[in-house]
């Protein structure tokens, strides 16, 4: 990667690898990483990619993410330090970006708070559920968001709801915009308290049970093409088990990806590309992928759709 001339904010750093801030633990350096504490941090690195033509990407905990081996060019900014959380009246909170989703699942059923129990098993950020309207057990983001801080691509603050960000399954436009999110408010119903602590523990045990936590993996790689689940079409496949270098379809659970002998990103891009191909041949239909894969992969026929 290229090395630059000018001074970027103390926030930011050159050449950082990518691998300790993904849940798969692969990728190469990022050629700028940012790790803001605050808005202001955040608007600060914004301004330096803007003023010196840096491409800028975000990630959150890293947990729907497939990083190239050969890094990332321009300023990739995380932003899991942006994790402040407000309680309002009647149910309402509001957290931001970089909050863990889990943590929060924990918290508003401590406070007799329901509609997030299905939340205890996304390991990801309020910025990737709302972004990725992230969901569990028949219930989604969509479900309870109230409203989106974010900033556009002027960096101008903007307030949008859930009819602006045109949900549907695991799609918001979020997605297609260079949007950052800030910040979310959600609504939920306040309740009995230990029935909701208990539903939330129920989800949190039937996901550990039923789903390879013991190996970094990114969750979920396939999207459900209803009324199918993509793991029982890759298990009826034959593929559960199946490695390409040190990444294999896991036995517990066949729509998860584990790095399990020091893969490289490109192990796990190419067995990405072999199980759709291997479900098309048999099925007739094409998996598409949850995971967000960022930089460069070589390009096998595996990923090409007909």
């Amino acid at each position: 990667m290229s090395s630059q001339s000018f001074s970027p904010p103390t926030a930011i750093t050159a050449n950082v690898s990518l691998a300790p801030y993904t849940t798969f633990r692969v990728g190469g350096n990022a050629e700028w990483f940012g790790l803001p504490r605050s808005t202001e941090e955040l608007e600060h690195s914004l301004m330096w990619a803007q003023d010196n033509g840096q491409e800028t990407r975000f990630i959150g905990l890293g947990s729907n993410l497939l990083v190239s081996d050969r890094g990332l060019p321009g300023l990739t900014l995380c932003t899991r330090k942006l994790r402040q959380t407000r309680f309002l009246e009647n149910g309402r909170f509001w957290a931001a970006a970089g909050a863990s989703v889990v943590k929060l699942s924990h918290a508003v059923a401590d406070r007799g708070l329901s509609g997030w129990e299905w939340a205890v098993g996304v390991p990801g950020t309020v910025g990737g559920a709302v972004t990725m309207n992230a969901g569990a057990h028949g219930s989604s983001t969509a479900d309870s968001l109230v409203s989106v801080e974010i900033l556009d691509e002027h960096l101008q603050a903007r307030i949008l709801v859930p009819k602006d960000l045109q949900y549907d399954y695991r799609y918001s436009i979020l997605q297609e915009r260079n949007w950052v999110v800030t910040g979310a408010t959600f609504q939920l119903t306040p309740g009995d308290r230990q029935a909701i602590q208990a539903q939330t523990q129920a989800f949190w045990h039937k996901r550990h049970s039923t789903q390879p936590y013991d190996m970094p993996s990114c969750g979920s790689v396939f999207r459900n093409p209803y009324p199918k689940a993509a793991g029982w079409l890759i298990e009826q496949t034959g593929l559960k088990g199946y490695q390409i270098g040190g990444a294999q379809v896991a036995e517990k659970h066949a729509n998860f990806i584990l790095n399990c002998d020091r893969a490289k990103a490109s192990d796990i891009h190419r067995l990405i590309g072999h199980v759709r191909q291997s479900v098309f041949d048999r099925w007739d239909i094409w998996l598409h992928p949850e995971v967000r894969v960022l930089g460069e992969f070589e390009a096998p026929r595996l990923l090409v759709e007909h």
